[in-house]
C-alpha cells in the first residue's frame, strides 16, 4: 500500500521535472532561430509558428498545474500534521 507520504512526493518531483522541462522549452521556443528552422521545414508561416509554440507553453503550463501541482498541494494540505 502506497502511503500519502509517498504519493506527495512523487508529485512533487513530478512538478519539479516538468517546470523544468517547461522552463526548457520556452527558452528554446523563444529563440528566433527556432521559429525559422520550424517554419522551414513544415512550410508554415513564422507567425503560424510562433502561435502553435505559444499555444503549446499555455497548455502545457495548465497540464502542470492541473496534473501535478493542484494535486500535490491538496495532499500537502490533508498531510498536514495536526
Amino acid at each position: 500500500m502506497t502511503s500519502l507520504d509517498n504519493i506527495t512526493r512523487f508529485l512533487g518531483w513530478c512538478s519539479v521535472i516538468n517546470i523544468v522541462l517547461y522552463l526548457f522549452s520556452a527558452f528554446v521556443i523563444v529563440l528566433p532561430t527556432t521559429a525559422q528552422m520550424y517554419a522551414t521545414v513544415f512550410d508554415l508561416a513564422e507567425a503560424d509558428v510562433l502561435h502553435i509554440n505559444y499555444q503549446f507553453l499555455g497548455q502545457y503550463k495548465i497540464a502542470i498545474l492541473v496534473f501535478n501541482l493542484v494535486p500535490y498541494i491538496a495532499l500537502k494540505i490533508i498531510n498536514k500534521p495536526k
